[in-house]
């Protein structure tokens, strides 16, 4: 039962994941994380290399490869256990496995080496993740239109995400923030999103670091009243970000959804209440002619 489950969840993924490898950006990382099987293994090329083996096989594994291979698998099983999408599953693959093909081509040959890092390069400055384009419920601010979206009416709950396309936190955690506006969007609790690395204002005066090597990225601020109520992740007294999983659990949790949700809807139904009391609705003229006809007609009758 242990083994069968992933397996019935890696079949249920499996068009999904199709779908992923044949992007440009997942086909070349792909190509990227297997090269150094590939030229270890390959038939012509394999004969050609250096190796430590004491049988002299050159197109196999020697026990250092084989040590470093295992070691860096260790680490993508630890990075792995917080993941909380498959989209960072396997972009933690992708990145440890580049790491041990930098490391093992460097030890083989430091021009094989310096080839694949510029492989790297190139692929992280021309290849981006796709970005999520499923379906939504969240408005996009601009640095002109989130202080007066957000102060419109006080009545209004908003969850908004501070984020930056570069990140990949962020592009992994658009799935899970789309899903949760699907689910408890509503007249009085609305979703929004702005892009902190396209408008430098908005995080200095929201205070969201938008360093490479920040760890507030993204970040979720619960708005009410136009003003901040809660953020994760926490920021403590030294001004760093305060470790935290971006799970739909720990958000729903953590933002009491649910509570705030069921609020929101009867705040909307009393809303809707109030627009009938003070504008009742009027009978339309096809209605009104044929309740005249009715009464003369039962007028008749009593005559």
């Amino acid at each position: 039962m242990a083994l069968l489950t992933p397996l019935l969840a890696f079949l249920y993924h499996l068009p999904r994941v199709y779908k992923w490898l044949l992007k440009p950006y997942y086909v070349a990382s792909v190509f990227l994380s297997v090269i150094f099987l590939l030229v270890r293994k390959t038939p012509g090329i394999c004969e050609h290399l250096s190796t430590t083996r004491e049988d002299g096989n050159s197109c196999d594994f020697d026990w250092r490869e084989v040590e470093i291979l295992m070691f860096l698998s260790a680490i993508v099983m630890m990075k792995n256990r917080r993941a909380i999408t498959v989209e960072q599953h396997v972009g933690n693959i992708f990145l440890f496995s580049k790491v041990a093909n930098v490391i093992l081509f460097f030890r083989l040959d430091i021009r094989m080496g310096l080839l694949y890092l510029t492989l790297c390069i190139v692929f992280l400055m021309t290849c981006k993740p796709p970005l999520y384009m499923g379906p939504e419920y969240i408005k996009y601010f601009s640095d002109k239109t989130i202080d007066e979206e957000l102060q419109r009416d006080s009545r209004v709950t908003w969850i908004v995400e501070f984020f930056a396309n570069w990140s990949p936190e962020c592009q992994s955690f658009a799935s899970v923030y789309a899903d949760l506006s699907l689910k408890y969007n509503c007249a009085g609790l609305k979703f929004g999103k702005v892009d902190v690395g396209r408008y430098g204002e908005v995080s200095k005066k929201y205070k969201v670091s938008t360093s490479p090597l920040t760890k507030q990225l993204p970040s979720l601020v619960l708005f009410q009243g136009g003003k901040e109520v809660m953020r994760r992740p926490q920021i403590d007294k030294k001004g760093r970000a305060v470790s935290w999983s971006f799970t739909e659990e720990n958000i729903i949790r953590e933002f009491s959804l649910n509570e705030l949700y069921q609020k929101s809807k009867k705040l909307s139904k009393n809303r809707e209440e109030k627009q009938e009391t003070q504008f009742p609705t009027v009978p339309e003229e096809g209605a009104t002619e044929t309740g005249e006809e009715g009464a003369e007609t039962e007028s008749k009758k009593d005559k």
